[in-house]
């Protein structure tokens, strides 16, 4: 019998954004790891591992058995919290919570208009992926120009898209019914999303409203 995977989802979510935050704090207590991490080839690594999972998982996950999709959606969570261990040295930690808990603000409300609004958000998977585009290409281009203005733009941007892929993705994720053979591999799939959308925002805030809440 078939049944909604959103439970699985949203623990699957929870459970990698654990892992990340986790790692990413218990990183930054030790300075020796940080620097390590930010330097020399360990950051090249690390990126590269973090990037090619993720395409790895974007585009074949559906493919994989159920667990490997955990083992890699897992490894990448782990990835993941070591590239923003930075932020809990950079950042004051009532500022990071204070991002958490509005990030999580936001995240639910965009959730409940993607589940509850009648009106189909798949044909703005186009516009989104535009947008994300945009975003990237502006990055790429302000790592030589440096512009703060055009920073605080692509944060803005970038907020927006991931807002709009969260009631995308929610309503997406919402009209998927599995069995139990084949429920947690869809609940991993769901997570991954939700998860890519939930981390940007976070990053997006910070980018935003971190430059006065900087450690002394």
């Amino acid at each position: 019998m078939s049944k909604s995977i959103m439970p699985k989802v949203f623990m699957w979510m929870f459970i990698g954004l654990l892992v990340t935050f986790g790692t990413g704090y218990l990183v930054s207590l030790n300075e020796t790891m940080v620097v390590n991490i930010f330097s020399g080839i360990t950051r090249f690594i690390i990126v590269l591992g973090t990037l090619g999972i993720g395409i790895v998982l974007g585009t074949l996950i559906s493919k994989m058995n159920t667990p490997t999709a955990i083992c890699l959606y897992l490894l990448y969570t782990f990835l993941t919290g070591l590239t923003i261990s930075m932020i809990f040295v950079v950042y004051k930690i009532t500022f990071i919570l204070a991002v958490f808990v509005v990030a999580a603000l936001l995240f639910g409300t965009f959730a409940l208009i993607g589940k509850v609004i009648k009106l189909d958000l798949s044909k703005f998977y186009t516009y989104l992926m535009m947008g994300l585009i945009g975003v990237v290409l502006l990055g790429i281009v302000n790592i030589f120009l440096k512009l703060s203005w055009m920073y605080i733009l692509i944060s803005w941007v970038s907020l927006i898209v991931f807002l709009g892929y969260t009631a995308v993705d929610i309503q997406r994720i919402s009209k998927m019914y599995g069995d139990e053979e084949n429920s947690s591999k869809l609940a991993i799939i769901g997570a991954f999303s939700l998860y890519l959308d939930y981390i940007n925002i976070v990053m997006d805030l910070i980018n935003l409203f971190g430059g006065s809440n900087r450690r002394d």
